[in-house]
């Protein structure tokens, strides 16, 4: 021990020096806040006795190194923190869930978009109506099927991959457009998250068909057949859409549908909300901790929708009547780049601060319960 760190110990040097001290002190306190409380409840008194033991005389700020170095060790040590929670049973069980979901998602809307190409829409003249898809198309369907089949079977390596390789895809064949063709990349960020969402959540380590286990059999079935009969309703309804030019009377919906019969309309409605209820259903009843953490994992998909439907309304309202491409500014790509990461991780942050404070809840009630009376 130092005489430096003795004379404090002991009470011993002048009133000045013990108000340096502690205002040092509590400069170096803020900065280990960095790290996390269960590190410091072990570590926090031994470093700030070597920090503080290291101090020059009259010191009353941390230095420039000794921030970084503190700063730094504590990202570090929350990464490593935040890391190894991920490998948690409820986030695992919820990753592998979600990956699957995801999955079939994206394989039911490429497989839409295939569809669109190769049935004709009968509301849009001959000259509108699609050449045919082309291999990308067909290779998304395939790819993002294999993926889900592959989660299924317990193949999550190979599901793993097979995601990222969507991933890249996107970035290399979609990616490029973001200066002269804007519009369809924006147009098409949310299914590039979903993908990225389904990625990282297959790379998560699991046990074999872990989202099988933990779904069973009936809601498996709702999961994989939900998607499929929205996409399936949603084709059969623009294969069927009054012809154009003919003068019927038409009923619209706010999810772009359109029969010449309001009961139809209905009915499609109905087997719309049926099968995205059964799919809300089958992640309801899942355990509380695992169902908190797929809504973590898809609520960065909610919150981009939501800034692109509402901050950029505005954009795509121009875009669209201006005839020429309007370019977005850095402050609209970076709004769009960060608000899935930072919705997920404020999502990671409420979830792990709620499971905190029932468990301490839970130790009170434990520890009142085994309180003698009287």
């Amino acid at each position: 021990m130092t005489e430096r760190s003795a004379g404090r110990e002991g009470g011993e040097g002048t009133p000045g020096e013990h108000r340096t001290s502690a205002e040092l002190e509590r400069r170096y306190r803020r900065l280990l806040a960095v790290h996390p409380w269960a590190h410091r409840r072990v570590y926090e008194e031994e470093m700030l006795a070597v920090l503080l033991a290291g101090a020059r005389p009259g010191q009353t700020r941390p230095g420039l190194a000794d921030t970084v170095d503190l700063v730094g060790a504590g990202l570090r040590v929350r990464l490593r923190v935040g890391a190894r929670g991920f490998t948690a049973p409820a986030w695992a069980d919820a990753a592998a869930v979600t990956g699957l979901l995801v999955a079939v998602v994206l394989a039911a809307a490429a497989g839409k978009n295939v569809l669109d190409q190769l049935v004709a829409d009968p509301s849009l003249p001959p000259p509108l109506r699609p050449a045919g898809p082309d291999p990308v198309d067909w290779l998304r369907v395939a790819g993002w099927l294999a993926v889900a089949v592959a989660a299924g079977a317990g193949l999550r390596r190979v599901a793993a991959v097979l995601a990222w390789a969507g991933v890249a895809g996107w970035l290399l064949l979609v990616g490029p457009g973001a200066a002269d063709q804007p519009g369809y990349v924006v147009d098409t960020l949310p299914q590039f998250t979903l993908a990225v969402i389904a990625a990282a959540a297959l790379t998560v380590p699991a046990p074999p068909r872990r989202a099988v286990r933990v779904l069973g059999p009936r809601r498996l079935a709702a999961l994989t057949s939900g998607p499929i009969v929205v996409a399936g309703l949603l084709e059969l309804n623009r294969a069927t859409r009054p012809r154009v030019f003919t003068g019927l009377v038409t009923y619209e919906s706010f999810l772009g549908l359109s029969t010449t019969s309001e009961a139809v309309m209905w009915l499609y409605d109905a087997g719309l909300a049926g099968s995205a209820l059964t799919v809300c259903v089958a992640v309801l009843t899942l355990a509380a901790a695992v169902r908190r953490r797929v809504a973590v994992l898809l609520a960065p998909v909610a919150a981009l929708v939501l800034v692109i439907d509402g901050a950029l309304a505005g954009w795509a309202a121009s875009t669209a009547h201006m005839g020429h491409v309007i370019p977005l500014v850095g402050a609209q790509w970076a709004m769009l780049a960060l608000v899935s990461p930072v919705t997920f991780l404020a999502g990671v942050l409420l979830v792990r601060r709620r499971e905190e404070t029932q468990r301490m809840v839970a130790l009170g009630r434990a520890a009142d319960r085994e309180r003698p009376t009287g």
